[in-house]
């Protein structure tokens, strides 16, 4: 499968850092210890302008909704819709459109 990762992408401190997306977005930053990786050989889908910060982990057949952001430690297995705000030790979805939701992702 062709890879495909939009112009703007930024990888800060690749260091310790796996990508392994389907394709992903434009304006994406991507954080120092993440691991975007497959699960049962699917792969994530990245949307533009995501934020995937220090120590998050993406797996298997996933979308990232437009202008998402994963906070540190995060482990996500499950569509993120866009704009949302996703905290650890939980996945939980706290802000969606700019309003508070509780979402539980896991």
């Amino acid at each position: 499968m062709d890879k495909k990762k939009g112009p703007g992408l930024y990888i800060g401190h690749g260091w310790g850092t796996v990508v392994n997306a389907s394709s992903i977005g434009k304006n994406c930053i991507i954080y120092q210890n993440v691991t975007i990786g497959s699960r049962n050989l699917k792969e994530p889908i990245i949307g533009d302008n995501v934020v995937i910060t220090a120590h998050a982990i993406l797996l298997g057949d996933i979308k990232i909704g437009n202008g998402s952001k994963i906070g540190p430690g995060a482990v996500v297995v499950k569509d993120v819709p866009g704009n949302a705000v996703v905290v650890s030790p939980s996945p939980i979805i706290i802000k969606q459109d700019n309003e508070k939701v509780n979402i539980v992702l896991s």
